[in-house]
């Protein structure tokens, strides 16, 4: 599974002004991480607004990013809910030629124990033709999967390959590599913990900010996955600040912000969601031209 060391990037999805998906935008930003020479692709993410679109835009959308793409990097799609049915239904039917997994969140709202978190993925894991990643993010879903839980998962399904670690627990970083099976796969779902989080043995990043910096970020992942944390550390550092202006307002509100200054893509978001306020707008744009000037 070398193909997911390094930098996947969870797309944004671009919207015109009446909330229609922007293609052309899509096209550009697909075109711009490849450019940028970031690893991997992460479709329908919860960056990409997902939880607004529905079945035929997600449709489409994964379609022109795989077309688009043209087999140029690994593709992952992002199927997840808390329907554990109705998400391994739409796992099991999943047949859009050119991707390479799958990205499953824990179920959200449900608060589900640890077994209820188990037997969902266990579903996930008999419906589905792809590899999966696990995605464990609290602070949107009210739930932890506990380092036990995502051991359990990796020993007893082979097509249970990594997980996407957005806890923010170091402790919880630590057990899983010290228990985890040797191929499974350790990955940072927070962009400022992602170099520290390699020291412990991750692999690399399923990263927001690089939608806008994918050359420096992957520049600097590449090189804490070298061991070279000296010449990584100031990279990593120079992100620090533009990554919080990112996220202080919500994503992918900020990250949208940057890509509208960089021209890649305009900045409207679906409600509930809303665009960046103008304060946080101009800080973003400054910090922008300080990093890619």
């Amino acid at each position: 599974m070398n193909k997911f060391h390094g930098t996947g990037v969870a797309i944004v999805t671009p919207f015109n002004a009446d909330g229609t998906v922007d293609y052309d935008g899509l096209r550009r930003l697909i075109n711009h991480l490849i450019e940028g020479k970031v690893e991997y692709l992460v479709s329908l993410g919860t960056t990409g607004e997902a939880s607004t679109l529905n079945k035929e835009d997600k449709q489409k959308i994964w379609e022109f990013t795989a077309e688009v793409n043209n087999g140029r990097l690994p593709l992952v799609a992002g199927i997840g809910g808390n329907d554990t049915a109705e998400v391994a239904n739409s796992i099991k039917t999943f047949e859009v030629n050119g991707y390479d997994a799958i990205l499953s969140a824990s179920p959200y709202y449900n608060k589900p124990t640890q077994e209820g978190i188990y037997q969902h993925y266990k579903a996930i894991s008999e419906s589905s033709a792809l590899p999966i990643f696990l995605y464990n993010v609290p602070g949107r879903t009210a739930s932890n999967v506990s380092p036990e839980t995502t051991c359990r998962l990796a020993s007893d399904f082979k097509n249970i390959i990594g997980t996407k670690e957005a806890s923010g627990n170091f402790d919880q970083f630590n057990q899983i590599m010290r228990d985890k099976p040797a191929d499974f796969l350790l990955i940072s779902g927070d962009d400022p913990v992602a170099m520290p989080m390699i020291s412990l043995g991750a692999v690399g990043v399923i990263s927001v900010i690089g939608n806008a910096f994918p050359k420096q970020l992957s520049d600097m992942i590449r090189l804490a996955l070298k061991g070279d944390y000296a010449a990584a550390q100031p990279k990593h550092l120079s992100l620090i600040e533009i990554t919080r202006m990112m996220f202080a307002e919500g994503n992918p509100a900020g990250v949208k912000a940057v890509l509208k200054h960089l021209g890649v893509c305009d900045d409207h978001v679906r409600l509930p969601l809303v665009k960046v306020s103008d304060e946080l707008r101009k800080a973003i744009i400054a910090e922008t031209n300080k990093i890619t000037s």
